[in-house]
């Protein structure tokens, strides 16, 4: 039997995004996940092969080497692995199992905790704090199990059985000839309720406490990374944190345009530049440029300035700066300068005039419809 390509096995084309890639792997890997297929050793088998895909087209360089050489050229020691960070393999698994599967990482939740122990942030950065990195302190609110009830809500601890679903936490609703289940709305799935609210918490099991972390943000991240502050997080009943989640939004800048870790700059051209293909200076991420513009620039052409862009967060090289030309034209002419043009025109001769050789044959041709 043929083996199957990366491709094949996370059912995406060889065209494929990194973003198109990405979603069909959380597909493919939700679907064969052990924890959802608990002792199905074909979906472990897949799930295997889903994330040996993942890690392959998910890095630029391994999935360049992939297409030209396919497996072999990856054994052969020409490709190298992707040491994680951002959007990585880790960080897919806890958005969607929250927190199982990623890398060893310990539960969002124990069993015994009214709230996930992992929390999240979102803060803003600029511009030049996302290209340069930067530190940046946070203040954040965080939930800690109350001592006083032992996060059971309760006064002194003291529950009892709910009354609602006997201790279930579930409730059973009856349509027709079918019979539902549903999280009991009492005391929300728990079959335990507090025969007294606890007075510091006043019923909530947890006590909030103001907070603030520094944390160095590094070169390259970009609107929707999210950067794991270890331990930093809400507080269980045994006294273990969760984890801090920071998801950045990144300002937009009035003259650079951001596409991944390329930047674009959009450059105003008077069209006599354009024409006699002069040099102009040109701001770029670390200073200055020369842009040497071709005789005869048009409107909307690109010049590429090798590795002037942003560096990648992964650490996998930097961007390029690729300037757009934007003609411009002057909005009113002096009798002068009109004269000048007419002047300018007619010394060119039949070139000035491209639409007539173009159009002759033409006008020969309607004149014979009408014939």
């Amino acid at each position: 039997m043929e083996e199957m390509s990366y491709y094949e096995i996370l059912e995406v084309t060889k065209s494929a995004n990194g973003d198109e890639i990405k979603k069909a792997y959380r597909k493919m890997a939700k679907l064969y996940h052990p924890d959802r297929n608990p002792g199905d050793p074909t979906a472990e088998h897949k799930f295997k092969l889903c994330n040996e895909a993942y890690q392959v087209l998910s890095d630029d360089q391994q999935r360049s080497i992939y297409d030209r050489y396919g497996k072999e050229g990856l054994q052969g020691g020409g490709g190298r692995r992707s040491s994680g960070g951002f959007d990585d393999l880790g960080s897919i698994f806890e958005e969607m199992f929250n927190g199982f599967g990623g890398g060893g990482r310990r539960q969002s939740r124990t069993p015994s905790d009214k709230f996930p122990l992992d929390m999240g942030v979102e803060i803003k950065i600029n511009f030049k704090e996302a290209v340069f990195g930067c530190e940046k302190e946070i203040s954040f609110t965080s939930k800690n199990s109350c001592k006083t009830c032992k996060g059971t809500g309760a006064k002194e601890g003291k529950v009892t059985s709910c009354s609602q679903c006997g201790g279930k936490g579930q409730v059973y609703v009856r349509q027709g000839f079918m019979t539902f289940s549903q999280t009991c709305p009492a005391c929300h799935g728990e079959g335990t309720m507090a025969s007294e609210k606890c007075g510091d918490c006043k019923g909530k099991s947890y006590t909030e406490s103001k907070e603030s972390v520094t944390v160095k943000v590094p070169a390259g991240i970009d609107t929707g990374n999210r950067l794991r502050v270890s331990g930093r997080g809400n507080t269980g009943k045994s006294g273990v944190k969760g984890d801090l989640y920071v998801t950045f939004e990144v300002e937009e800048d009035n003259h650079f345009i951001r596409n991944g870790n390329d930047v674009y700059l959009e450059v105003p051209v008077f069209f006599t530049q354009a024409v006699l293909g002069e040099n102009i200076s040109i701001p770029s991420l670390t200073g200055e440029l020369t842009l040497e513009l071709e005789t005869g620039t048009k409107d909307a052409q690109q010049y590429k300035f090798r590795n002037e862009g942003i560096s990648d967060v992964h650490g996998r090289g930097k961007g390029d700066l690729i300037a757009q030309i934007r003609l411009t034209y002057p909005k009113k002419l002096t009798s002068e300068q009109e004269e000048l043009l007419h002047k300018l025109q007619e010394s060119f001769g039949i070139e000035s005039k491209p639409h007539e050789s173009l159009f002759e044959s033409a006008f020969e041709r309607v004149k014979g419809w009408f014939k």
